[in-house]
């Protein structure tokens, strides 16, 4: 199974901003990972990496990338701004951890972001 890239704090934060059940966020979160994350080897190809952790990845990707994922899983507009929103929380708490919040925040004002769960497999348990 693939890591999960959004903390619970984000997910209950976006959630109450993005007019969606906290109940139904990480269903939306999940199912987005699902899709995602076969594809990890594509975005790591044709996308800018903006971060690399232990249990995700995260990656610039063109405006309208989301309205996309969106449409392909069947998501309302509403659920798929949420989906979008908590990916860009996500990861402007990960450059105020990492002192790059401004870097974050300019790349995000022209490109959106996607975080894409890593595989847990690669600890040689599996």
């Amino acid at each position: 199974m693939a890591g999960d890239p959004i903390d619970g704090q984000v997910l209950l934060l976006t959630a109450a901003k993005a007019s969606v059940s906290p109940t139904r966020l990480p269903d939306l979160v999940d199912l987005t990972q699902a899709q995602l994350g076969p594809e990890l080897e594509r975005y790591r190809r044709e996308y800018e990496r903006l971060y690399a952790g232990e249990e995700f990845e995260a990656f610039l990707v063109e405006w309208g990338h989301w309205d996309e994922l969106g449409d392909e899983l069947e998501f309302s507009d509403r659920e798929q701004s949420a989906v979008r929103r908590a990916h860009e929380e996500q990861l402007l708490r990960i450059g105020r951890r990492t002192d790059r919040e401004d870097e974050f925040e300019t790349a995000l004002e022209i490109r959106e972001p996607v975080l894409v769960g890593i595989d847990g497999d690669e600890d040689g348990s599996g």
